[in-house]
């Protein structure tokens, strides 16, 4: 799942009581008169290497395994993330696991093991975000268990020496500021509308093609620190906005798993806090490289690239990598004007979509192509912004005029489900951290839509 998909639960309330790292879950033993498969061999000679203390070997049968046909087994995964841990080797399973786990694929014990990790290391940032996770799976035998590792997290960011580690493995340090990765995987403007996935998101099943769409870089754009600090303009919008709209509109394809990136700065609040990033340039091999490591799912294909804005012209030009010999496939471009936006963007992405061999999926909700792609991408713009806000990631003050974003969302909500369902999600969020108060456009005509008003 996505980073952003742990906002999907809210958070208990913590209680009185402390806890502190357990011992991991132990991996699952032979059970006699049961033939032993080549795996669990494998599995065994890696206990014994860790017994022997020659964690190299050990890693090698680990690398072997987690490679082969059943790296992504649920039972595997806990079995290596308990041996190591009980071997006292927590740095080897933040850096074997975590890319790998899935909770709903691989349920909570491999996550216990991954947050106790986190927690021997001192990094609450990391912790949490797995703690979130397991609490959204929604687990009533484990509730008191994830309350107690909810309380050693509190007694860790009350720690003076404490260092946070943001998400993608970037945070504050003595070091200094850091780049962050935020993935986001499904639609923007459907979060807040968990309680109606299989209403609105299609079921993902089978083999499925991983494919990243990264930040834009502003090639000629001002970079520094004032200008990623200030609100953002149009096309620092842009930037994250038509990778989010590739997003989404892949992931109603029954053939996909996407995932949206962008960047963002930590930083402390004597510093002037979090900001977002501008990508002087586009991005390099080493860059490609760092995001496929650092993606727990695996991907496929990247799509990167640049904009360019002068005098009202503005160039897109957009790369797909295919990630298993990292070499370029295809080449996308795009120019308009603000006359001619529409149907600029609305050509490209088709190319896109018959490049990708894009096909729909079957859901309840009909997911349509925009009929006004650049006012849609400020939509998407927008409910992004508010998120990372709503999120503790960034500051309010790096948004642009919240009821300005508010009203003219508000204006196009009727146009379809998508836009209206769009503008509720979006509207929460606005009155909820004070940001602007509530209105009342005309809505599109539909009972989910309905439905939607009423969740929210």
């Amino acid at each position: 799942m996505g980073f952003f998909d742990r906002f999907s639960a809210k958070k208990p309330a913590p209680t009185p009581a402390s806890a502190s790292p357990e011992t991991p879950a132990p991996a699952p033993t032979a059970t006699p008169g049961v033939p032993v498969t080549p795996v669990k061999a494998r599995l065994a000679q890696a206990r014994e290497k860790l017994d022997a203390k020659d964690l190299p070997a050990a890693l090698a049968l680990y690398e072997e395994i987690l490679t082969g046909p059943n790296g992504d087994r649920a039972d595997v995964l806990v079995a290596i993330s308990g041996d190591l841990g009980s071997h006292g080797h927590v740095a080897e399973i933040i850096e074997w696991i975590a890319p790998r786990y899935d909770a709903d694929r691989h349920g909570p014990a491999t996550g216990l093991n991954l947050l106790q990790a986190y927690l021997a290391v001192r990094n609450a940032d990391a912790a949490q975000h797995v703690l979130d996770i397991l609490f959204a799976l929604n687990r009533p035998e484990l509730e008191d268990r994830l309350h107690g590792f909810s309380n050693a997290i509190a007694e860790l960011l009350a720690t003076p020496d404490q260092v946070s580690a943001g998400p993608a493995g970037a945070g504050t340090s003595a070091e200094g500021p850091k780049i962050g990765l935020i993935t986001v995987s499904k639609p923007i403007w459907f979060y807040g509308l968990e309680a109606m996935t299989s209403q609105i998101l299609p079921p993902k099943e089978g083999r499925l093609r991983r494919i990243a769409f990264a930040q834009l870089a502003l090639p000629g754009a001002p970079a520094d620190e004032a200008a990623m600090r200030a609100p953002e303009d149009e096309l620092g919008r842009l930037s994250r906005a038509i990778p989010l709209w590739f997003t989404e509109t892949f992931y109603f394809s029954p053939l996909y798993a996407p995932v949206a990136v962008v960047a963002f700065k930590s930083a402390p609040e004597e510093a002037g806090g979090n900001h977002p990033v501008i990508f002087g340039a586009e991005w390099t091999m080493e860059n490609l490289r760092q995001l496929v490591e650092s993606s727990g799912e695996g991907v496929d294909y990247v799509f990167t690239g640049a904009l360019r804005a002068a005098a009202g012209d503005f160039e897109l030009v957009l790369r797909v990598w295919e990630v298993k010999t990292f070499r370029e496939r295809k080449t996308f471009t795009a120019r308009w004007t603000p006359a001619t936006a529409d149907a600029a963007l609305g050509k490209v992405h088709a190319e896109v979509r018959a490049y990708m061999e894009w096909s729909p999926a079957s859901a309840a909700f009909a997911y349509v192509m925009p009929g006004q792609p650049r006012a849609w991408l400020d939509t998407l713009g927008a409910s992004l912004g508010l998120f990372l806000v709503e999120k503790n990631i960034l500051p309010a003050k790096q948004l642009p005029p919240v009821e300005a974003d508010l009203r003219s969302v508000g204006d196009r909500a009727a146009q379809g489900e998508a836009a209206s369902l769009a503008f509720l999600t979006l509207r929460a969020r606005a009155v909820n951290l004070g940001l602007a108060g509530p209105i009342e456009p005309a809505l599109a005509r539909s009972p989910l839509v309905n439905t939607a008003r009423d969740t929210l």
